[in-house]
């Protein structure tokens, strides 16, 4: 079968690989038939997620139709339509019981590694290094599901593939962003990076309850979408944020805030951003936290700032003092896909939202290697790109 396989830093490539089989009676085999490139799949391609090995079959933004079932999977048949998880869940253990789906006890297989980087480690995931398992990914003709009776969302007839497939990633870890929140409706939220996730942050604070939702980025397109999602958008290259922030909310900050971006901030304006930059070529420290210390610095005392944007290691200069005597309250975490799946497919089913409004760019699995520069760059317009197989 053909699939992305990872050959190091910007090197992945479209080959053939052995097709996968059932290795459980637990597992299913699904024929992909769409998937896309996350903005975390770029921390990979970067160089900036360890454990990585050549050989390795990428992505975990996916969905297909069941072409095979375990003997003892009594979930699915052959010819169910699924949208996968992008973390493995077990279904059984502690975590798993109390829906931290993303913490499932049992389902990393490499948990060593995962205890060595992070003290416990968390669940499994698809095509995501070898901390969270080494399992397989979804960029590729068709998946090995473990646990597959556990967390696929079956999907009823009459949605697209582009209307659902966000549900296995990006359309819930936006949702568990705002939840996270505890949105009130007097709230104004401010929300970091207008790219796909901070897209569904946006929806899902407005569907929360918000009053006001700004969102920060540089790129006109991605601000251009969310101001038609309701929110006000800040250019970062062309105004003071914490400036314009201040002047938005009569200097009292935003109630709730929220860190879509991640570990590699594009910034190189302020003289912590240069800092980051010049720690982290030196190996001194593995992520830029320039975001999240102007959101501990704006946010309102009292406030939330949640954190769905992916770190993988050390930070550095965080303004502690300034969390502790505001008395922010920070949730993060990897998202629990299950917990949420079901009541956004009823908010599609309902045309409460239509997730389709963030892709730019649909190209064959054979053309997507070629994809992860524009969508990194943020050239063409590229806000969001489907791959089917």
């Amino acid at each position: 079968m053909r699939a992305l396989v990872y050959h190091g830093k910007k090197d992945i490539r479209c080959e053939q690989v052995p097709d996968p089989r059932i290795e459980h009676g637990r597992d299913c085999i699904i024929k992909m038939t769409s998937c896309a490139i996350c903005g975390s799949d770029l921390h990979l391609y970067n160089g900036f997620v360890p454990t990585m090995e050549k050989g390795d079959i990428m992505g975990h933004e996916f969905m297909g139709e069941v072409v095979e079932v375990g003997a003892d999977n009594k979930k699915l048949k052959v010819g169910d339509r699924v949208v996968v998880p992008f973390t493995i869940s077990c279904g059984e253990c502690e975590q798993c019981r109390r829906q931290n789906w993303a913490a499932c006890e049992v389902s990393n297989r490499r948990k060593d590694l995962g205890d060595k980087f992070f003290g416990h480690a968390g669940a499994g995931m698809f095509g995501y290094s070898h901390i969270t398992g080494g399992y397989s990914g979804g960029w590729a003709e068709y998946v090995r599901v473990p646990y597959a009776d556990v967390s696929p969302i079956k999907i009823p007839n009459g949605f697209a593939d582009e209307q659902v497939l966000f549900l296995g990633d990006i359309f819930t870890t936006g949702w568990q962003a705002a939840v996270n929140c505890d949105i009130q409706p007097t709230d104004w939220v401010g929300v970091w990076g207008a790219g796909p996730v901070g897209q569904f942050c946006v929806k899902s604070a407005f569907l929360l309850g918000a009053e006001k939702v700004f969102v920060i980025d540089k790129v006109p397109e991605r601000l251009a979408l969310a101001a038609q999602s309701g929110a006000i958008p800040i250019n970062y290259d062309e105004e003071d944020v914490l400036e314009r922030i201040n002047e938005l909310t009569g200097f009292k900050g935003p109630d709730k805030c929220i860190d879509a971006v991640g570990l590699e901030a594009d910034t190189t304006r302020s003289l912590d951003s240069i800092y980051d930059r010049v720690k982290q070529a030196v190996m001194l420290e593995s992520d830029r936290p320039h975001v999240l210390r102007e959101m501990f610095y704006v946010c309102r005392p009292g406030g939330t700032v949640s954190i769905p944007g992916v770190y993988g290691g050390l930070v550095d200069k965080i303004p502690f003092g300034a969390i502790m005597n505001k008395g922010l309250t920070i949730r993060t975490g990897q998202t629990h896909v299950n917990r949420y799946a079901e009541e956004l497919l009823n908010r599609i089913a309902e045309g409460e939202i239509d997730p389709s409004f963030v892709i730019t760019h649909t190209v064959s699995l054979e053309d997507g290697p070629a994809m992860f520069d524009p969508f990194m760059n943020k050239e063409d317009g590229c806000i969001k790109v489907v791959m089917k197989a």
